[in-house]
């Protein structure tokens, strides 16, 4: 049985900085693995996000997670989000076994990430349209595919919030 030192040093080697997470990422390719890329807030983690982001991981070989920092969810949510910082909510997806990596983002798009990672999958919700995806063009000239995942009805971090509230 590993012991916490192990699992926390595990944990943490899957969170990587953009400049590291290129030189893996191309390694991952050059070794033929498919890489698939999703972003989002991750706020409070929920059913919603697990389904999702096992049905992302199946869709290749190597699940890498965009994860939007606290300045950045602070402007795309408001002054009261998010509920867990950062560094809570990377870990907290490192310890899904399904997700290889997390590099997080202080802008309020992927763009940056996307281009610079040049994943072979790109992955968001089906409350988006492929052609409204940030991203989506930029893979797909580079030869890549671009997909959409239903998600779980009835599961938001928003949903969960305004439930306490109500309490």
């Amino acid at each position: 049985m590993a012991n916490k030192k192990d699992i926390e040093k595990t944990l943490l080697a899957k969170i990587q900085e953009l400049s590291a997470l290129k030189g893996i990422i191309t390694s991952w390719q050059a070794a033929g693995n498919k890489v698939v890329f999703t972003n989002g807030v991750f706020d409070l983690v929920h059913i919603g996000h697990i389904t999702y982001l096992a049905k992302a991981a199946e869709l290749g070989d190597k699940l890498v997670i965009g994860l939007n920092s606290d300045g950045s969810v602070k402007r795309i949510k408001g002054e009261s989000r998010p509920i867990n910082g950062e560094n809570n909510r990377a870990a907290l997806l490192a310890a899904l076994f399904f997700v290889d990596s997390i590099v997080i983002f202080d802008e309020d798009t992927p763009l940056n990430l996307v281009t610079a990672l040049m994943p072979d999958i790109l992955v968001k919700g089906a409350d988006y349209s492929i052609e409204n995806i940030v991203g989506a063009k930029e893979v797909i000239a580079n030869g890549g595919e671009v997909k959409t995942i239903q998600f779980v009805e009835g599961h938001s971090s928003t949903s969960i919030i305004q439930k306490i509230k109500e309490r």
